[in-house]
């Protein structure tokens, strides 16, 4: 099956998709200010211990607490079913107290009203190798299946290994050389040491260690032998990806590709088509058939109905086909949703518990190439399929929309911040598209505001990118989806149909608001232009008659007229 990796490096994001036989089934996005946190490790002190629930809330310097539980206090005793026991009887006032400084990391980021979650027992991810310190443990990835293999790994593993730390050997790992096992390991033993360093100084809480960013985490836990390529779009990404398969994987270095088409490379892959289709209810098979996806925080039940799917030869022949079709489609959907937690599948129903035990066959061998832990747990006795997924990050539905203010929550849109950076990517291919050194577009107002920026910085930002001119003017009557290109050409002639007003003109003008740095001064706005008038401060409600003293790229100065 033929696998790729497209990485689409944005102004202010990057994304990334893993395509199999021409289907999107993951996707991950990341902005520069909202850098992940999970895998993050601090120096973090008890705040409070609370027994009646057997748990801890440890200030990491995040605006909400961490939640440590007790089994995640104690250093686990993993065993061959990697599950962690702990000493009955044992109370958590007695292992930790308010005031106590340690070393925790986040498995869980904040969601929602929930604060981080935390655990004592660390894991640092290598290429070949994770890391548990203060654990005596090898484990072998379960997916690396010949009994020769796994033998030959442990063996090599065991000659370097100190006994105060654990190891786990991960699937990429097979067929690895012992030397290149052994740099891998030094590297996260020195990594390790820096921790444990910077852990016994400085304030607390603080951060000791920041996982890499997106691309670096997809080279490392994504480039494989079973990956075709893998494509850039940016050449500056590009470059930086060349320097780390170079440590990384330096076999696959050849797989690592720059685009160069014309069309935008999640429009020429149909990559934005199938975002959007991830994030409706319904999902038509080509069959005919369809399913229903109802997602709430800790529950996903999927329905699979036959829709317009009428088959060929009998009934119970139609819905075992309908189902065999719709495990392969769900397995691949709650990849690309990154669906977690309990998950309910209503089959359409079967007689035939041997027609069961192949859909359960079925969904077993597609979730093979899902890297989050799946436990398909069987069919109850109502028919219905239940499984679990453990959840390590936010769905694509939290990370792409918001609860819509209309409907209380009861459907989705994209969130403003989403459009604004479909708002962005539209600008920039406006800007590839023309050689005038000026841009005049119009857009809503709530969208100009985030594409500015506090004082203009994103708008500078985007300009330096695009090495172009960039003027926004808000207009009420376009929808948050939409990007109008009034204007184009020199930067002086754009300027001149950009300003709504100009130096000495006299106007009068409804005070909107107060300053937000200085109250003294009133705002008022024409087509989303701000009008900074100095001593209006007390005026808000009021029209007043006003002289433009000064015009700049996003807002104007002015005063009172008597």
């Amino acid at each position: 099956m033929p696998k790729e990796i497209l990485v689409n490096i944005g102004i202010n994001e990057t994304r990334v998709a893993i395509v199999e036989d021409g289907e999107l089934v993951e996707f991950s996005v990341e902005y520069p200010d909202e850098q992940r946190r999970a895998g993050n490790i601090y120096r973090g002190r008890v705040e409070n211990v609370l027994p009646g629930m057997q748990a801890a809330f440890i200030d990491i310097g995040e605006e909400k607490n961490a939640f440590l539980y007790i089994d995640d206090v104690l250093p686990a005793k993993v065993n061959d079913q990697d599950s962690a026991e702990r000493p009955k009887n044992v109370s958590i006032t007695d292992l930790l107290h308010p005031g106590q400084e340690l070393i925790v990391q986040m498995i869980k980021e904040p969601m929602g009203t929930k604060g981080a979650r935390v655990v004592t027992q660390i894991t640092i991810a290598g290429r070949y190798l994770v890391l548990i310190p203060n654990v005596d443990y090898i484990g072998i990835s379960r997916k690396i299946q010949d009994e020769h293999e796994r033998e030959r790994l442990k063996s090599i593993v065991s000659k370097f290994k100190s006994p105060d730390v654990g190891l786990i050997v991960r699937t990429v790992a097979e067929e690895v050389e012992a030397a290149e096992l052994q740099n891998d390991y030094e590297f996260l033993i020195s990594v390790w040491k820096k921790i444990l360093k910077k852990g016994k100084k400085g304030p607390c809480p603080a951060l000791l260690y920041r996982d890499h960013d997106l691309l670096y985490r997809i080279l490392r836990d994504y480039l494989s032998k079973d990956v075709n390529r893998l494509l850039i779009d940016d050449p500056d990404a590009y470059a930086k990806a060349l320097e780390l398969v170079k440590i990384l994987a330096p076999s696959l270095k050849n797989r690592i590709q720059l685009y160069q088409g014309e069309q935008p490379i999640f429009e020429m892959y149909n990559i934005e088509n199938q975002l959007l289709k991830a994030l409706k209810r319904k999902v038509w098979l080509d069959c005919g058939a369809y399913l229903i996806f109802d997602q709430t925080e800790a529950l996903t039940v999927v329905d699979v109905n036959t829709g317009k799917f009428t088959g060929t030869t009998s009934l119970e022949d139609t819905v075992f086909q309908t189902n065999l079709m719709a495990a392969s489609e769900i397995a691949r959907q709650i990849r690309l949703r990154n669906l977690a937690g309990i998950i309910i599948i209503d089959f359409i129903d079967m007689v035939s518990d041997e027609e069961r035990a192949q859909i359960i066959a079925k969904l077993e061998e597609e979730f093979k190439r899902d890297k989050i832990k799946v436990n398909i747990l069987g069919f109850t006795s109502l028919g219905l399929l239940e499984l679990t997924r453990k959840k390590v990050k936010q769905s694509l539905r939290e990370i792409l929309q918001t609860e819509c203010s209309h409907c209380d929550g009861t459907g989705y849109v994209y969130s403003l911040d989403s459009w604004a950076h479909r708002a962005v990517r539209t600008i920039q291919q406006l800007a590839r598209n023309t050689t005038d050194e000026a841009l005049l577009l119009a857009v809503n107002p709530q969208i100009g505001s985030l594409l500015i920026g506090p004082g203009g910085a994103n708008l500078e930002k985007m300009e330096n990118s695009l090495g172009k001119t960039i003027y926004i003017k808000g207009q009420e009557q376009l929808e948050l989806s939409q990007v109008r290109l009034l204007a184009s050409g020199r930067r002086e002639e754009v300027e001149a149909l950009a300003l709504p007003v100009r130096q000495g003109q006299e106007l009068e003008l409804k005070v909107n608001e107060n300053h937000i740095a200085n109250e003294g001064d009133g705002i008022s706005r024409i087509e989303g232009y701000v009008i900074d008038i100095e001593g209006a401060g007390a005026m808000v409600g009021k029209v007043v008659k006003i002289l433009i003293t000064k015009t700049f790229k996003t807002y104007a100065k002015a005063r009172l007229v008597e």
